[in-house]
C-alpha cells in the first residue's frame, strides 16, 4: 500500500519501501548499532543485513495518515540497549516525518542481538 497526497500540481505516492530505506538509514547513523537483522529468525540465528539491505530490516505500516515503523536491529556489546533504541526512535521519526511529510504515530525497535567486538573485549583471534 502506499501513501498518497494529492497537491494542486498532481499527487504524490510514496512507497513503503521508501520509508523503510529512510528509516534503516536514519536508524544507522545513530551510536550503538551494529546493523539491522532480518525480520526472521530462524533456528536461533540472527541475520545481519548489509547497508544495501537495510530495508529488510523494518516493516513499514500505514494507516490512514499515520505511519508505523518496526525496526529489527543488533547493538554493539556494552551500550545501554534502552538508551540506543530511544536515539533510534527519535532519528527515525525525526528522518521520516522530515522528508516525507508524513506523520509517524510509533516506532518499535527490536534487539534481535548482541555483538561483541573481539578485539575491544581483549579476545585475541
Amino acid at each position: 500500500m502506499l501513501s498518497e497526497s494529492r497537491t494542486e500540481l498532481g499527487k504524490i505516492a510514496i512507497g513503503k519501501e521508501v520509508i523503510a530505506t529512510l528509516a534503516g538509514a536514519a536508524a544507522m547513523e545513530g551510536y550503538g548499532l551494529v546493523g539491522m537483522a532480518s525480520r526472521r529468525i530462524t533456528d536461533g540465528f540472527v541475520e545481519l543485513l548489509g547497508q544495501e539491505n537495510w530495508s529488510r530490516g523494518v516493516e513499514v505500516k500505514i494507516d490512514g495518515d499515520n505511519v508505523h515503523i518496526t525496526l529489527h536491529v543488533i547493538v554493539n556489546y556494552g551500550v545501554r540497549i534502552s538508551e540506543v533504541a530511544k536515539n533510534v526512535m527519535e532519528r527515525v521519526k525525526y528522518a521520516v516525518e522530515d522528508v516525507t511529510g508524513l506523520k509517524v504515530a510509533r516506532v518499535d525497535v527490536h534487539v534481535q542481538g548482541v555483538q561483541i567486538d573481539m578485539a575491544r573485549a581483549g579476545v585475541k583471534q
